[in-house]
């Protein structure tokens, strides 16, 4: 036999046939997640709720690192040789996309031209335009409780870095006690800076206002002092646990109950007002949420006791007729929550014509109970407004009235601008900027 081919038959043939296999591959996955991209789009979910991917196709060699880096699951896919965010309102900003392409062709970004996100300025060390302020965690953006926790570190050992001979008998202030706060404390004390660590309501944060049972997600992260924390998936309440176990493992004081009123430049310091003195700190640490001052619907009734903006315990609602504003988790969560109690009746609003910036299994467990006929979903709908034993909603079939009990809104919060302003923070309105 001719030894050419000879030679194709052992090589040739086997390298055809692998390739042949690779293209059908290839193009099984791309009309797979290009069908995921078209459901997302047609179904309105396409507004990333945080900080997400922005794929660069000059630059994206198509690899798949960032498909395979994504902890979330299928958040990226590859269509065309390409990256694409295929599960828009999937991702909530790991960011470990970003940090596997090997190409650089991954920006992080914050909000989309639709829809803008307000986000304080930071430098890369967390220090904002105020010289000596910084700040971590859910108010810069980042809500996820690692990186909540890695910024909290991060910022803190560049305090440390900046710190100087100074008068202050304060090193640092830190303002919330949230995954944030509480990893700058630590390290703050496993670094013996002087610090004071103060927080307005309790121990948690944002996590201490979840309802009771709810399941939170994180990831491995190294603490300061307490070592790894390995959670994956875990309740509220034996989050906070932990993070408890973990102040009285290394000694950390939290002054709850305490809330900073005005922080204000003062030659290499601050001067601290806070509701229950002033003090001088050299360097200042804001750890706090963005859901301490509640967005309100800003309708007549408002006022009245049955309106709540966060869910704390769903037995209460037990027998009662409950209406649910939102269309975030929060939202979702909390008609979930008491639609699974005894004789109730559970109505969830929302003003958007899909939960865009829920997770795909409480969009599910919502669809569950409504095809069960636990909850009356109304999209395209808003209230106008709320009466002792009823709700005015204007919806896409016009006004309706809805006997009430209670409404929960959960419409998200706004940043603290009067504060942040006074403090001269600047706040940027990001349109899918990093």
């Amino acid at each position: 036999m001719d030894t050419d081919l000879l030679a194709w038959l052992i090589y040739g043939v086997p390298a055809a046939l692998l390739l042949l296999a690779f293209r059908a591959h290839s193009r099984r996955r791309d009309r797979r997640n290009l069908d995921a991209l078209d459901k997302a789009v047609g179904a309105g979910m396409t507004e990333p709720a945080s900080l997400h991917p922005v794929i660069d196709p000059g630059k994206c060699g198509g690899c798949g690192a960032c498909v395979s880096a994504c902890p979330e699951g299928e958040i990226l896919g590859i269509i065309g040789g390409r990256a694409h965010l295929i599960a828009p309102t999937k991702c909530i900003g790991h960011g470990a996309c970003r940090t596997a392409c090997p190409y650089d062709a991954i920006t992080l970004v914050f909000g989309t031209e639709k829809r803008g996100v307000d986000i304080p300025f930071v430098s890369p060390d967390f220090e904002t335009n105020v010289p000596g302020l910084y700040i971590a965690g859910e108010l810069g953006g980042m809500g996820l409780i690692r990186n909540a926790v890695t910024q909290g570190v991060q910022a803190m050992q560049a305090i440390r870095k900046s710190l100087v001979q100074h008068p202050h008998a304060l090193d640092v202030l830190i303002v919330g006690a949230g995954p944030a706060g509480i990893a700058a404390a630590l390290f703050a004390k496993a670094s013996g800076l002087r610090f004071r660590l103060i927080e307005q309501d309790s121990l948690g944060g944002t996590v201490a206002h979840f309802p009771r049972g709810k399941i939170v997600m994180t990831a491995p992260v190294q603490l300061p002092i307490v070592g790894k924390v390995s959670f994956r998936e875990t309740t509220k309440e034996r989050l906070l646990q932990f993070w408890i176990d973990a102040c009285n493992t290394a000694g950390l004081q939290i002054e709850e109950g305490i809330r900073a009123e005005a922080v204000v430049p003062n030659g290499d310091g601050f001067t601290v007002t806070t509701s229950g003195e002033t003090f001088q700190a050299a360097r200042v640490l804001l750890a706090i949420g963005r859901r301490g001052t509640p967005r309100k619907l800003g309708v007549a009734g408002e006022e009245l006791p049955k309106v709540v903006y966060r869910l704390v315990d769903p037995a209460q609602y037990a027998g009662q007729r409950v209406l649910v504003v939102g269309g975030g988790d929060a939202a979702l969560e909390a008609a979930v929550a008491v639609a699974e109690q005894p004789e109730t009746e559970v109505t969830l609003s929302y003003r958007s014509d899909a939960f865009g910036r829920a997770k795909e299994k409480n969009r599910m467990r919502v669809e569950q109970l409504r095809a069960a006929g636990r909850i009356e979903v109304l999209l395209r709908s808003q209230p106008r407004a709320i009466e002792v034993d009823a709700v005015q909603l204007e919806t896409d079939d016009g006004p309706r009235t809805l006997g009430n009990d209670a409404v929960i809104v959960c419409a998200g919060g706004v940043l603290p601008t009067p504060f942040l302003r006074q403090a001269g923070i600047e706040v940027e309105t990001k349109h899918g900027t990093a």
